[in-house]
């Protein structure tokens, strides 16, 4: 059974109501009868939204599973953070083998094609000075890193010695391609943002002015357009929001 999308749903409704109101203003001014602007108004949209839902509702598709992927990663990147180094550098040889790479593991080390790969998987992006502890180590050795992320002073850092790394997307999909993701993965739920957050990220003091303007803006338009009740109505509800919102709203 497929699942509700309501996203999908709610910019259906919004494009079809906003093209009802346009049509229904237009045929008013060309002098249509009434029953012929609401009827034709409500045709057009209804067929609007249909045209609509085929093209956007593989957009959204595309855009969840897009969403999923990067959940995914961002969970695996923890995991690879939180993991014991050996599990971290068994999972990486299996997925390379697989790869169809002649790597292999000596002493705790890593070799892809006879050049060392040294995992740091971190929650911060690996640091300049954690590469430069590394040239340090290995000299004129060649070597390549394994990691979530690395900061901007670092990537330059490599890139003067002509080292390379395998970064979180890359590693991402290097074990998705051979099916080497871990299950389970060690960690939680990433921490989303909360209704309560963002209730008040919408009622902040902050918020009023633009409440304002766009009431304001609705009661000026009223002045000029075939139904102005709307217009009124929203405008009011606006501004009647911005003072409410500057006197009771939170703290940004």
């Amino acid at each position: 059974m497929r699942k509700f999308d309501l996203p999908l749903f709610t910019d259906i409704v919004f494009y079809s109501i906003s093209a009802w109101l346009v049509l229904v203003g237009l045929l008013r001014w060309l002098r249509a009868q009434s029953w012929v602007c609401f009827t034709a108004a409500t045709l057009l949209s209804l067929a609007l939204g249909i045209i609509l839902f085929l093209i956007l509702s593989s957009r959204h598709k595309r855009r969840s599973l897009n969403k999923k992927e990067q959940e995914l990663r961002e969970k695996l990147m923890l995991h690879l953070a939180l993991e014991r180094d050996e599990r971290v550098r068994a999972t990486l040889l299996e997925a390379l083998i697989a790869d169809g790479k002649n790597a292999h593991c000596e002493k705790d080390a890593l070799s892809v094609d006879g050049v060392p790969l040294i995992p740091i998987f971190t929650m911060q992006p690996v640091s300049a000075d954690a590469v430069a502890r590394l040239l340090k180590e290995y000299g004129t050795e060649n070597f390549c890193i394994a990691c979530n992320a690395l900061s901007p002073e670092a990537e330059k850092l490599l890139a003067s010695f002509s080292r390379t790394a395998l970064q979180g997307t890359e590693i991402f999909e290097l074990l998705r391609r051979n099916d080497k993701i871990p299950d389970p993965l060690i960690c939680g739920e990433i921490p989303r943002k909360t209704a309560k957050y963002k209730l008040h990220r919408a009622f902040s003091k902050r918020n009023a002015y633009p409440f304002f303007v766009s009431g304001a803006g609705l009661l000026i338009m009223s002045l000029y357009v075939f139904f102005p009740v709307y217009y009124l109505i929203a405008g009011s509800i606006l501004l009647c929001a911005s003072i409410l919102i500057r006197a009771f709203g939170y703290v940004a």
